[in-house]
């Protein structure tokens, strides 16, 4: 547990001095805070929390995986018009604005970590937008009652990966649709239906390359 809880204040303020408000390259219409260097954030982070190994500021980049399912909403409004959208592992919020713009009944941003809780509320002021959030770990239970789940980059670690494939499933077995974006993580689920394929432009802190292709499947 961290040795320290920022209030919501210094977390947004934290947000605010380690990254820059830009543009998206693949999604302009979208302005996210986004970090320029990645050890730097997670050093920072540690400091912030009193934490010797903080967990990766997801919330601090554009990942490829979310990225793919921005394009896709953008290209398929009608996947997440008038529904009741969740976005698992929200991060940035990227996910979660694009289907909040495309006219989304309401969209429901998820994540474990603070920090992201920070950034998805300046994200979505910033693009004007209005976006639920919860810090609750979801996995645990049932799916809730929603339409849409959008999952961006979730295949990092094994374990994580497996009770999220599982719980993905369960959604999609109870009529959720479920979109999972991924360029091909190491822990992907290999049993996905792939809906499209994305040609994505993020950043060399993060990607061994500028450009992935990163596909978008459903369950």
């Amino acid at each position: 547990m961290p040795s320290r809880s920022p209030t919501p204040a210094q977390l947004r303020s934290f947000v605010r001095r380690h990254t820059r408000l830009q543009a998206l390259t693949d999604v302009p219409s979208v302005r996210l805070q986004l970090a320029d260097d990645v050890t730097a954030v997670w050093r920072r982070s540690g400091e912030l929390f009193g934490e010797p190994d903080p967990p990766l500021p997801f919330w601090a980049f554009a990942w490829s995986g979310g990225l793919a399912i921005a394009r896709h909403l953008l290209a398929h409004p009608d996947v997440a018009a008038g529904r009741r959208v969740l976005d698992l592992g929200s991060g940035s919020g990227l996910c979660a604005i694009v289907a909040a713009r495309v006219g989304a009944a309401s969209v429901q941003a998820v994540d474990v970590d603070p920090l992201a809780e920070a950034a998805v509320a300046l994200n979505a002021a910033a693009n004007r937008t209005r976006l639920g959030f919860s810090r609750q770990d979801p996995l645990d239970g049932p799916p809730p009652a929603c339409d849409v789940i959008l999952a961006g980059d979730v295949s990092y670690e094994e374990p994580m990966a497996g009770r999220i494939a599982a719980w993905l499933g369960a959604a999609a077995s109870a009529g959720v649709r479920v979109l999972v974006g991924d360029p091909g993580r190491r822990y992907l689920p290999p049993d996905l239906e792939v809906l499209a394929t994305y040609r994505v432009r993020t950043s060399r802190e993060i990607e061994e390359a500028e450009s992935t292709d990163a596909v978008v499947y459903t369950i």
